[in-house]
């Protein structure tokens, strides 16, 4: 993780990210993944940027197998933007940054 994405897990989903009081973006990847290492930092300059106003959260998908197959991830890196508890949208692959701020700008 970087300095200021979080770890999400089977084990902290409800609190972290459904029971959020801001918008979350998830990012679902795996270690081993070459378009999920390339997002990542564009990732972690999203979540400084919107620090106050959203929250950035990865989830490893080897080590976490509920929630990912709960959500039909079957492709990797996947961007879902929860707010309320709910799924507001998704991207499927690698997205600039540009990309993932204007995903972020729509909910916050």
């Amino acid at each position: 993780m970087g300095v200021f994405t979080k770890e999400a897990t089977d084990t902290n989903w409800e609190s972290d990210v459904l029971g959020a009081d801001k918008p979350v973006l998830v990012d679902f990847w795996a270690e081993w993944c070459g378009p999920c290492r390339a997002i990542a930092p564009a990732l972690e300059k999203i979540a400084e940027e919107y620090s106050e106003k959203a929250t950035v959260v990865k989830m490893n998908v080897d080590e976490n197998m509920n929630v990912p197959q709960q959500y039909g991830i079957r492709g990797i890196p996947t961007l879902i933007l929860f707010k309320g508890g709910q799924e507001q949208e998704r991207i499927v692959g690698a997205v600039s940054r540009e990309g993932i701020a204007r995903l972020v700008e729509k909910y916050v």
